[in-house]
């Protein structure tokens, strides 16, 4: 395998577990009707409230303990970048209600496999970022394995029997979700400015985007159900309330590993665990894995080896055996001994050309002379 950093690594495996438990978290935050008494758009607020919260703090500490080394940029044209990848994220939100419109539950999850594809495409293209040919295979092999586990989800005629329509909304979600997490990696890694900071700036954004969200679908339904301020908190339990937790982790280690891995190492992870949470809802809920699930996870799984596999370690290079080294050196032995003896030989001929060739002189001067 290719050297790894260990605290990317065990980043990686920790936003696999929480991304898995979020998918559980959100199933057990409903009622018995299977219906949320909360309203849902205000966990995405609350948990860039809190990751805006956590990353404040883990700033000051880290201005406490060395002033100096603290570097942040605070020139108006690096901070105004920090609001683009929260518009992309907002249009990618936006069109998920018009694509479930078009498609069923499970070829929207099966679409959405494509992200794996585009974030790979949208690297080359924003980040100049070069893929050999073993990557692209591990990364196709991910969706052909995220895919598989999901297809069985899939019931009756109605798997991929959807509009274009449909299909032209899946692709487009899922380009703007790869372009998203791409920008995203491009701003953490443009600088050296602390995490923290650059946190700082996206939840900023991130929280005043939602606010805005809120506060428009409150106006467009007339204030229905109340400003949402007042009544933000209705419905919550404590299921719900670390769905908020869990939601504003998951966000600090995507960050995490978009600084110091790739966009790539975060869909290998939340690819796994969409992958992992029916084994972890057989306990909880009740439902059985199925086998084309377990053949997703298997094809997965060597994905993730060929894609952080070094070359080297995917050919077997085996010793050559005594016997024939022992061949090879008396070949060797005796091919330096034809060359040498070619050159002694080549030698003597040149020499007596160079004889022939002033005895031929003399001669000639000797005529010229009589």
């Amino acid at each position: 395998m290719a050297p790894v950093n260990k605290n990317t690594l065990v980043a990686a495996c920790i936003l696999t577990v929480a991304t898995s438990a979020q998918s559980l978290l959100t199933t057990g935050s409903k009622n018995a009707r299977g219906k949320y008494d909360y309203n849902v758009a205000t966990v995405p607020l609350l948990a860039e409230l809190l990751k805006l919260l956590a990353s404040s703090v883990m700033l000051y500490n880290e201005y406490s303990r060395n002033p100096k080394a603290l570097k942040m940029t605070t020139d108006w044209r690096s901070v105004m970048l920090f609001p683009i990848p929260s518009i992309i994220y907002l249009g990618h939100h936006s069109i998920t209600f018009p694509l479930l419109a078009y498609v069923d539950p499970s070829t929207y999850q099966i679409l959405g496999n494509l992200k794996i594809v585009t974030t790979g495409l949208a690297a080359k293209l924003i980040l100049g970022r070069r893929l050999s040919q073993l990557k692209w295979l591990a990364l196709v092999l991910l969706t052909l394995g995220a895919t598989v586990s999901q297809i069985a989800a899939g019931k009756g005629d109605g798997l991929f029997a959807a509009p274009p329509m449909g299909y032209m909304l899946g692709v487009l979600n899922a380009l703007l979700s790869a372009v998203a997490g791409v920008y995203t990696e491009f701003l953490m890694k443009k600088n050296d400015d602390s995490l923290h900071w650059q946190n700082i700036q996206l939840y900023s954004f991130g929280v005043f985007f939602n606010v805005m969200r809120l506060t428009i679908e409150d106006i467009s339904d007339g204030f229905h159900n109340g400003f949402w301020p007042v009544v933000m908190f209705d419905g919550y339990s404590f299921i719900t309330y670390l769905v908020v937790a869990n939601l504003a982790f998951s966000g600090l280690m995507v960050s995490f590993i978009m600084k110091y891995a790739d966009t790539i190492a975060k869909v290998f992870a939340t690819s796994m665990a969409m992958m992992l949470t029916p084994f972890a809802a057989y306990f909880l809920f009740d439902l059985k894995p199925s086998i084309a699930l377990i053949l997703g996870i298997v094809i997965a799984c060597m994905a993730v080896h060929l894609y952080y596999a070094n070359p080297k370690d995917l050919v077997e290079v085996r010793e050559i055996p005594s016997s024939l080294r022992s061949v090879d050196s008396g070949s060797a032995q005796s091919l330096r001994t034809i060359e040498s003896n070619s050159s002694v030989g080549l030698a003597q001929r040149n020499k007596g050309n160079d004889s022939s060739d002033s005895l031929l002189a003399t001669s000639t001067n000797a005529i010229a002379e009589g």
